[in-house]
């Protein structure tokens, strides 16, 4: 699978399924000390995300998303043993009621 620079709410919560379903971790990763109601989510600490296996899939927000859009590149640079994704909209377009059916 490649990987683009971001996802809306409704790819990371499909692929995430996918993903888990095959395996690999993905870990939604605050950067701005303000938690998603509904979501698990995993405070930015570089030394913390380390510990993830390999592989890992983090998907970054913020409040708008476009921060964390800004700053993928870095992240990408300080994490490359893993997938850096930002989180389209961020946590102002998370709708916390979404959930996933099946087709």
């Amino acid at each position: 699978m490649t990987y683009p620079d971001e996802w809306t709410q409704k790819e990371y919560l499909q692929n995430k399924l996918k993903l888990e379903t095959n395996g690999i971790k993905v870990v939604l990763i605050d950067t701005i000390l303000s938690p998603i109601e509904n979501a698990r989510t995993v405070t930015y600490n570089p030394f913390e995300m380390k510990k993830y296996p390999a592989g890992t899939v983090f998907v970054f927000y913020c409040d708008s998303g476009k921060s964390t859009l800004y700053r993928i590149k870095e992240y990408r640079e300080k994490f490359p043993e893993y997938h850096c994704i930002s989180l389209k909209g961020g946590r102002g377009y998370w709708r916390k009621n979404m959930t996933l059916f099946d087709d």
